[in-house]
């Protein structure tokens, strides 16, 4: 099985364009597809942005929405479960369906408490400690894209390093 497509990351209004391009370097690495629904906080050709993703822009399966209604209607009948400080089930809980949209907030705000409440079987958060408000926004989508390819065993990806110039 093929991971492209069937592992999807939706950003809902992003901030920070370096977040941004880590997630994208991220998705590229990984086959995952990327969503970016806005409004953002920045322009899509941000120096930023591109920067944060290197080279990584051919190799990214990236899509488009003017707004949250507008993803959630084309994405309508997808499993996606929501990344949230104020879950109640961590995002190890939930066995991964093949195809899935892990859906993360703006950095200043999370997602909208209306969808949280629509969607409260779905959403998960990442254990942490009660000190601090949340984590990176880019790391979280990194913790979460890889547990949902721990739980597949790593399909259609390297496992192995190679070295250049030295033997172990």
């Amino acid at each position: 099985m093929n991971t492209r497509h069937n592992i999807n990351i939706a950003l809902i209004e992003p901030e920070i364009p370096q977040n941004t391009g880590n997630i994208a370097r991220t998705c590229a690495a990984v086959g995952a597809s990327l969503h970016l629904v806005g409004p953002m906080g920045f322009a899509i050709d941000n120096s930023k942005l591109k920067r944060a993703g290197l080279d990584y822009w051919d190799k990214l399966d990236i899509h488009y929405y003017e707004s949250l209604a507008e993803f959630l209607e084309k994405n309508a009948g997808e499993a996606m479960y929501f990344f949230t400080t104020k879950a109640q089930k961590n995002h190890t809980s939930p066995t991964y369906p093949k195809r899935v949209f892990l859906v993360f907030g703006k950095e200043t705000a999370g997602l909208p408490e209306e969808l949280l409440l629509q969607n409260r079987e779905s959403c998960v958060r990442i254990p942490m400690r009660d000190t601090l408000r949340s984590l990176n926004l880019s790391n979280s989508a990194a913790i979460a894209v890889y547990e949902v390819l721990r739980q597949r065993d790593f399909e259609d990806l390297r496992e192995d390093g190679k070295l250049t110039k030295y033997e172990w």
